[in-house]
């Protein structure tokens, strides 16, 4: 039985998606919040730079031009701590004051890129990107007022990496809460797949088991448990069925043969002696099928598990071919046979003798005169293989299966001898076995084969006869 992974369960494909969902959130949240930190941050610097604008204009206006060059010295020396600049211009352009250089006087606002000279440079940076705004304090003097974007540029950076790192420790948590999960609910799942193989192979008495997960799984555990129950209900009834009828017949069949016998000796040389006989071959009939019913429902219910010993398949299979091939050549068939020498398998030998007459007779009875039927017997690395095959018509692929039911027969059977009961004997012989049993193409034709666990012994070369 073929365990699912993981990573391919349902729960770690949905926690994926739920951490692909909250990972793309979580991001987008933080890109949000990024934009607008940066854009309050960038209002605020902004509005410093107005407010430091007005203000010098106020004290231009009140104090003069000398005074006013004097307040931005003192401010440039005691505005580094926050990050601005000034320059301060006569008309002409001529460098009055400030830290910036004089090819920045120019109105409104504006972005400029210059070479980073502060001492004060802890990350190294060799340029540094200054927001300015321009604006003329009066008729000969204009003022530049610059804001260091570099640490605006920094909390940007910072809320970045801050959305990245959080959206992946979402996913990685999510990834692994999801395997967690897979893998607990797959041993759980493992439990109630070992089950229905086990209903499968055909132990209707088998339960499915409580996954304990969610009550949902278990409702649906105590419903298809209650539907096990009325179906092994079912099968039992069919069976006893037939079993009674098979048991309650077959005694009174039993007379009817007897008395045909003593009826046949009174009647012998008359008219009445064929009648006889053909009514015996029915009663004979229909015998055979309640055997081969009583025998069926045997295996089915276990019988003869007790009795699997280590035998030589080389050999049975051997006396079997020997045993049929002159019935084959009094049908106008070919059987030939490819047998590997020493092949021990673990069987009941009464069962096995019987599944092998079976496949032998189908092959023989239900194809056409002139048809080569081989049987051939293999060992591979820990099975052995038995197949019959002939080079008739075979049987259809959609048939193939319902071919192993109890009456089941193809219209091209139903002129040849038979009621549809040997494929389902040797069905049952495998069950009983654990082997299985397969109806392949033979191109054309039928291969009927049979896989069975070989016992540790070495196989010789093989043999045909």
């Amino acid at each position: 039985m073929r365990r699912l992974s993981p990573l391919r369960s349902s729960a770690f494909r949905f926690a994926l998606m739920m951490a692909a969902i909250f990972a793309v959130g979580a991001i987008a949240l933080l890109f949000m919040v990024e934009q607008s930190v940066s854009r309050y941050a960038s209002e605020v610097a902004n509005d410093s730079i107005v407010a430091e604008v007005a203000v010098l204009r106020e004290e231009s206006h009140a104090v003069g031009a000398a005074e006013t060059i004097r307040s931005v010295v003192r401010r440039e020396n005691a505005a580094r701590e926050h990050q601005l600049r000034y320059l301060l211009v006569d008309r002409g352009g001529k460098y009055l004051a400030g830290s910036l250089p004089a090819s920045m006087a120019q109105p409104g606002w504006h972005l400029v890129t210059l070479p980073n000279h502060d001492a004060n440079n802890d990350d190294g940076a060799a340029t540094m990107t200054l927001s300015a705004l321009g604006a003329r304090l009066d008729d000969r003097t204009m003022l530049v007022v610059a804001s260091d974007t570099s640490d605006l540029e920094e909390l940007r950076w910072t809320l970045g990496t801050a959305s990245a790192a959080f959206g992946g420790l979402i996913t990685a948590l999510a990834l692994i809460g999801g395997f967690v999960v897979g893998s607990i609910f797959l041993r759980r799942l493992d439990k109630v797949n070992r089950s229905v193989a086990r209903i499968i192979d055909g132990s209707l008495t088998e339960r499915l088991p409580k996954i304990g997960i969610s009550a949902e799984f278990d409702d649906l555990s105590t419903n298809l448990n209650q539907m096990l129950a009325r179906i092994e209900a079912l099968m039992d009834g069919m069976r006893h069925v037939s079993n009674n009828i098979a048991h309650d017949l077959r005694t009174p069949l039993t007379r009817l043969r007897q008395r045909l016998e003593t009826l046949q000796d009174g009647v012998r040389g008359s008219a009445a002696e064929p009648q006889v006989e053909a009514a015996l071959a029915q009663v004979d009939e229909i015998l055979r099928v309640f055997r081969a019913l009583l025998r069926i429902s045997a295996l089915e219910a276990g019988a003869g598990q007790q009795r699997i010993i280590e035998i030589d398949l080389s050999a049975l299979v051997s006396r079997m071919v020997e045993a049929y091939r002159v019935v084959a050549e009094d049908a106008g068939h070919l059987l030939s046979a490819t047998i590997q020498s020493e092949v021990l398998a673990r069987a009941d030998p009464e069962m096995l003798t019987q599944a092998v007459t079976n496949l032998i007779e189908n092959a023989i009875i239900h194809t056409p005169t002139g048809t080569h039927v081989s049987v051939a017997l293999e060992q591979g690395a820990d099975r052995v293989v038995l197949s019959v095959a002939d080079d008739g018509p075979g049987i259809p692929l959609a048939e193939r299966e319902h071919v192993l039911e109890r009456f089941y027969r193809l219209d091209e059977s139903r002129a040849t001898p038979g009621v549809g009961l040997g494929l389902s004997l040797v069905s049952a012989v495998s069950k009983i076995h654990g082997a299985t049993l397969r109806l392949l193409d033979n191109t054309p034709g039928l291969r009927a084969e049979l896989s069975l666990a070989q016992s540790p012994h070495p196989g010789s070369p093989t043999s045909k006869r």
